[in-house]
């Protein structure tokens, strides 16, 4: 007899074809909850509407719920478990369901569906986390008003939230209390919320357009109340500007935000009350730093725009997931720009996208921004339906022009309010609006993989007559061999090699067949060519200029981008070739350098970012085998170079900014962030001063950005100070949960030849934990994405990771997943680092148990 363990079944595919609207609507459920952390109890009573004429029984989710009690229309009911399915046969159109369970909040370590965080009980139901509170047919075309009683220990949690408004409260026996709340408008079961615990608000009153007066509130521990006030004033600015630039007011009379420290996600756009993680909501300039400041307004804006892209108007279904995510990413995309500098926002915006969607795009997990099937919905919570679709929301926003675009979302909002729509919905009020045939441009949706151009430009000096030749190809992804040519709005302009002038205006390109010729005329001198100004594509584009061409166009462009991007070519092509080639000419990055640090019209925040070199990884990217080592060393003689030729530039730029106080102004972030480029260059040059001038530095900061800006700069060196810091650091914030992990993630990503040593040994620290998904990225997520350290010869880098991901996806399988990627890219790299990282992914997929959430992401990474 064979006693070993049959292998467990291959987890269910999804797919897009097959979606069916649902057998039976709820359009109400009351919800009556008993909180305990050990033992909740869950009752709920569903009013059922049968759709349609079919005769199917109601099919209710769960997920590890045993029902304690099931009845129809008050009375005893026929009911049976398909797995985790509830399923009650029906014989009339309507009916009233009454369910009861049972769950332990305090043992959900998946942070799914209703759990305990540090002494709160809060939920978290995107995707499919409702499920785990209650039977439901948990699915987002499913649009149900809620009512929600919750009573508990009032000691405990004095305070108890839900969606909504609040309608009632009161005491009960025991010490316990009770509220009451009701959303009345209709929602998924995704958007349900629910929080209970020992907190205090920072309050305020925002007036909408109208006149109506709607009450703030941001829920903290009371030793947090003081980190609240960015956050507040994000939300207030957030409202104001969704109603002058979208039209859309707030409805509900209140609306809520909440910190956790236990968080799968950033945050979640529940209806009138959103759920944080602590990380974008707590800021002061002790413990956060300028990007900390930027993010949580930026996420704060996110979430509050959702109300409109996402909750008023929700998707059919998760394959549309990037309906909501990809336009409220536009939307607070937008909204950052404005607050700040546009063109640095953008910078940011195109570095985020090149950092972690290209590589997606061009790896085994590859997918359209509308996919087509999946095994886990939480996996394709991706840079691909997020980044790129925002990009994709940009384009056509580009090719209708401000006017129509706002006619157009203003058509998708009062057409799709209370409803869950599609992108063919959402592609269709920008046709209607735009008066535009999108046909061809929705292969966006459809097709994975970043698009390639190749731009050639000829000049004929007798006749003036210049020739742009373009052709565009996408590479092949997995199920996706052959590519159509897609529609790509490029913007343009020529100027003149000589003059340093523009010879044309800037032109706009519709450009959606395979190849095409753009001609001038009247081109008296060499024209040089500034394309995909503002990155109006998500592409790659493959150039014929030259070095010079490019040094001239880092002076000369007058698109802000532009400017930026034909820097960061000349950086990228210098680097290639001397990995390449093992040597390269590094005079016309330090002559582009020196005149950017000069050039009186920049900004601090500009030039700050126009100065940095390419990542390692970005550097990967464009090579066909990645070379970890030979990399790091071709960058790291370039920053030498720079650094060193420099010096006299650099002590500038630092004793100008050096005296920079704390103040949260885009002038103040631009000369903190030059600041400590110039302490970086100073250090990679040899300084034997750089060491101490960062050490000073640290020790004098009145904020986290300086703080954290120098302690950075001395981990990656050899200097006694740096051991002195990096004590010093830990000492002072090991309370601060949010600022300790930035101790771990400085060291994760250090350059140092330890590192892979220094990670292991930080994983059996003490305030390590992987229970702590912040905590887990910080080490594990920064580790794998430091690209030298990571790819260490030996391995031992993946092993430790791999481990780490075993054991984090026994506790929370949705957080393992999404650190796995960086593992799956063997395929990139030489066959002995390949042959490593592929057994380390065989060995994870052999473990007994693996989650739904692993399965798809690594057997996908070993086999596509």
């Amino acid at each position: 007899m064979d006693a070993r363990p049959a292998a467990a079944p291959t987890p269910k595919t999804i797919r897009r074809e097959d979606y069916r609207p649902p057998a039976w609507l709820v359009p109400a459920i009351a919800l009556d909850f008993d909180l305990d952390p050990a033992r909740t109890k869950v009752r709920a009573t569903l009013a059922v509407e049968r759709n349609g004429d079919h005769r199917e029984p109601l099919r209710l989710d769960g997920d590890g719920l045993t029902p304690l009690a099931v009845r129809v229309d008050g009375g005893e009911a026929d009911w049976f478990m398909d797995g985790d399915t509830l399923v009650v046969p029906l014989t009339g159109d309507r009916h009233s369901i009454e369910t009861e369970v049972e769950i332990a909040p305090e043992t959900n370590t998946q942070l799914m569906g209703l759990y305990a965080s540090g002494g709160l009980l809060c939920t978290q139901c995107e995707a499919e986390g409702f499920r785990r509170i209650t039977f439901f047919p948990d699915r987002p075309d499913v649009l149900s008003r809620y009512s929600v009683r919750m009573s508990a220990d009032k000691a405990r949690f004095p305070v108890l939230l839900a969606n909504g408004d609040p309608v009632d409260a009161g005491e009960l026996e025991g010490g316990r209390h009770w509220a009451q709340w009701n959303d009345p408008f209709p929602k998924p079961s995704y958007l349900f919320a629910l929080v209970a615990g020992d907190l205090v608000a920072n309050r305020a009153i925002f007036i909408t357009r109208s006149g109506r007066e709607v009450r703030l509130g941001i829920w903290v521990r009371a030793a947090d109340l003081a980190k609240t006030d960015h956050a507040l004033n994000a939300l207030r600015t957030a409202m104001k500007w969704d109603e002058d630039v979208y039209g859309r007011e707030y409805d509900l009379d209140v609306f809520n935000i909440v910190a956790v420290d236990d968080f799968n996600f950033g945050a979640m756009e529940n209806k009138g009350l959103n759920i944080f993680n602590s990380r974008y909501v707590l800021a002061d300039p002790e413990t956060a730093t300028d990007y900390d400041y930027d993010a949580i307004a930026a996420v704060v804006a996110h979430e509050y725009f959702h109300n409109w892209s996402g909750d008023r108007v929700t998707c059919r279904d998760w394959f549309q997931l990037s309906l909501k995510e990809g336009f409220t990413v536009f939307r607070d995309q937008s909204f950052s720009a404005d607050q700040g500098s546009a063109a640095v926002k953008r910078i940011e915006d195109v570095r985020s996208l090149r950092a972690a969607q290209f590589p997606e795009d061009a790896g085994p997990l590859a997918h359209p921004v509308r996919p087509d099937s999946y095994i886990e919905i939480s996996n394709f919570y991706t840079a691909t339906i997020y980044n790129k679709g925002a990009e994709v929301i940009r384009m056509m926003a580009t090719l209708l022009g401000p006017e129509k675009f706002r006619a157009a979302t203003d058509l998708y909002f009062d057409r799709f309010d209370g409803t869950a729509a599609t992108v063919d919905d959402f592609v269709a009020c920008m046709e209607e609006a735009g008066g535009i045939d999108l046909t061809r441009f929705r292969r966006w949706y459809s097709q994975a993989g970043t698009p390639r151009v190749a731009a050639r430009i000829s000049h004929e000096a007798e006749s003036g007559r210049a020739v742009l030749k373009l052709e565009q190809s996408t590479p092949p992804t997995p199920g996706q061999p052959a590519k159509e040519p897609l529609v790509l709005p490029l913007k343009f302009r020529l100027f003149g090699a000589d003059s340093g002038e523009p010879l044309t205006d800037e032109r706009l390109e519709v450009f959606a067949d395979g190849a095409a010729e753009v001609a001038f005329d009247g081109i008296a001198e060499r024209p040089v060519l500034s394309i995909n100004r503002g990155f109006s594509a998500p592409i790659i584009v493959d150039s014929d200029r030259t070095a010079a061409d490019l040094a001239f166009l880092s002076a000369h462009d007058d698109d802000p981008f532009a400017r930026y991007e034909a820097m960061q070519q000349l950086m990228l092509d210098t680097l290639v070739a001397a990995v390449s080639r093992g040597r390269a000419d590094h005079g016309p990055v330090l002559e582009a350098i020196r005149n950017t640090l000069s050039d009186p019209a920049l900004d601090a925040a500009f030039i700050g970012e126009a100065v940095l070199l390419p990542s390692e990884s970005f550097i990967g990217d464009q090579m066909p085998v990645v070379d970890p080592e030979a990399i790091y060393r071709a960058r790291e003689a370039l920053r030498h170079d720079i650094g060193g030729t420099l010096e006299r530039e650099w002590r500038a730029a630092y004793e100008k900014t050096r005296a920079n106080r704390f103040e949260y102004s885009p002038a103040a972030k631009g000369a903190r962030r030059l600041k400590t480029v110039a302490l970086g260059y100073l250090a990679a040059s040899g300084a034997a001063d750089a060491p101490a001038l960062a050490f000073g530095q640290f020790e004098a900061a009145d904020n986290m950005t300086d703080r954290q800006g120098a302690l950075t700069t001395l981990a990656n060196g050899d200097a006694a100070e740096r051991a002195t810091a990096l004590e010093l650091f830990y000492r002072r914030y090991r309370d601060n949960a949010l600022v300790l992990d930035k101790w771990f993630s400085t060291q994760a990503l250090s350059t140092r030849d330890d590192t892979a040593a220094a990670v292991e040994a930080l994983a059996r620290h003490p305030d390590f934990t992987l229970a702590n998904p912040n905590r887990a990225r910080a080490l594990v997520g920064a580790f794998a994405v430091n690209q030298r350290a990571f790819h260490d010869a030996s391995g031992r880098g993946y092993r430790f990771v791999a481990d780490q991901l075993i054991a984090l996806d026994k506790l929370n399988p949705q957080t393992a997943a999404k650190l796995l990627p960086p593992l799956g890219r063997w395929r990139r790299f030489d066959p002995a680092r390949a042959e490593k990282m592929k057994a380390e992914l065989s060995r994870i997929l052999a473990v007994p148990g693996l989650s739904k959430d692993m399965f798809e992401q690594v057997s996908k990474s070993v086999e596509g």
